[in-house]
């Protein structure tokens, strides 16, 4: 259990330095660049997961002696495209379904204020998914 939880605090921690990277280039391109939400999102998530693969791999989880390195990429990927799937669809809830169709939030949060909340709920979903299955698919058993 000890050992667990050290993982997850590792997790944690590359977690938090991905979800800065992501998080600061989704804020650059839609406020400082007015790139549309779900687009800015896309790049922020592509350029952290990339930054994720690197330090999951080294840090947080035990790879697998018997697979090669490509493979392992390749599921991190393709892991991480569902991923991005499920936060592109959760970024769209949380910003333009609730703005156009919650009347009571729209009028309590301002349109800039909900991206950087929904952006933050969705990371927060996919960040479980992202351990658990990185935990099922990469690691040594």
């Amino acid at each position: 259990m000890k050992k667990l939880f050290e993982q997850i605090m590792k997790f944690g921690v590359v977690g938090v330095l991905s979800f800065a990277i992501d998080y600061g280039i989704y804020c650059a391109l839609c406020l400082l660049f007015h790139v549309p939400v779900l687009v800015a999102n896309f790049f922020g998530f592509t350029i952290s997961v990339i930054f994720n693969y690197i330090m999951s791999m080294k840090f947080v989880f035990e790879r697998k002696e018997d697979m090669d390195r490509k493979a392992e990429f390749v599921i991190f990927v393709i892991l991480s495209l569902i991923g991005l799937g499920l936060n592109e669809a959760l970024v769209w809830f949380f910003v333009e379904f609730v703005h156009e169709n919650v009347p009571a939030v729209s009028e309590k949060l301002s349109y800039d204020l909900l991206k950087m909340v929904g952006k933050i709920l969705a990371t927060g979903i996919v960040m479980v998914y992202n351990f658990i299955s990185r935990k099922i698919f990469l690691e040594k058993k």
